[in-house]
């Protein structure tokens, strides 16, 4: 089990966040959530992620709000500052782990998928990136200027991040010179991970991709 502990961003605000300690030495995850918020199912994510082997800070940018229907969720990913959480949060907690941490990935899921691939772009320290259904837009972060190694989780039938928007991520990353791995699971949803929501979770799928991304950090960090 992990702890809320308070790390400094950039500008010298404080943030909370989740830590789940994994041993010294080890490598690190900054976990980003879905735009439910810091949930239970970020924390139990979190601590799995610490059994695997990485010490993972999962940084609370809604300041502790919690949505409880995809209408509040909707609202409150709208509300938030997105350059402000990655180049000020995102960018503080990856300093925080860097102290701490032999190297350094990013991971998120939904809303956290999007600001890992801008995380991936915008911030320096990331040795890796893990997106599980997350695209921001190119404006913002075009993913063909993202360095470092990186993971895709996406599903067939997510009508938010679609197969035809997941081949054109693809594609702006081609030429990057860095590994990327784009996994596609087919007949699964968006949120396919997500335990919590048996409406859209796929067991299969689900630890399949987990299998792949425990795989692929241990191999790139």
């Amino acid at each position: 089990m992990g702890q809320m502990i308070t790390f400094s961003r950039p500008d010298g605000a404080q943030s909370n966040a989740y830590l789940a300690e994994a041993g010294a030495g080890r490598p690190g995850v900054i976990l980003i959530q879905e735009w439910w918020g810091l949930n239970d199912n970020m924390k139990t994510i979190a601590d799995r992620l610490a059994a695997a082997g990485f010490t993972t800070l999962a940084p609370d940018l809604y300041r502790g709000r919690l949505a409880s229907s995809a209408d509040e969720a909707s609202h409150m990913m709208n509300g938030l500052d997105f350059p402000d959480a990655t180049h000020q949060d995102i960018r503080g907690a990856t300093a925080y782990l860097s102290e701490r941490c032999s190297k350094v990935a990013v991971m998120g899921f939904c809303m956290g998928g999007a600001l890992t691939i801008a995380s991936a772009v915008h911030v320096p320290g990331l040795s890796a990136a893990v997106c599980f259904y997350g695209i921001p837009p190119r404006e913002f972060a075009d993913p063909a200027n993202i360095r470092i190694p990186f993971m895709g989780h996406f599903a067939s039938l997510d009508g938010w991040c679609t197969p035809e928007a997941v081949n054109e991520l693809e594609q702006r990353m081609q030429g990057s010179g860095a590994l990327r791995t784009f996994c596609r699971y087919e007949g699964v949803d968006h949120a396919f991970f997500n335990k919590a929501r048996p409406e859209v979770y796929d067991a299969a799928s689900a630890e399949l991709a987990w299998d792949r991304t425990v795989a692929f950090l241990a191999e790139v960090l």
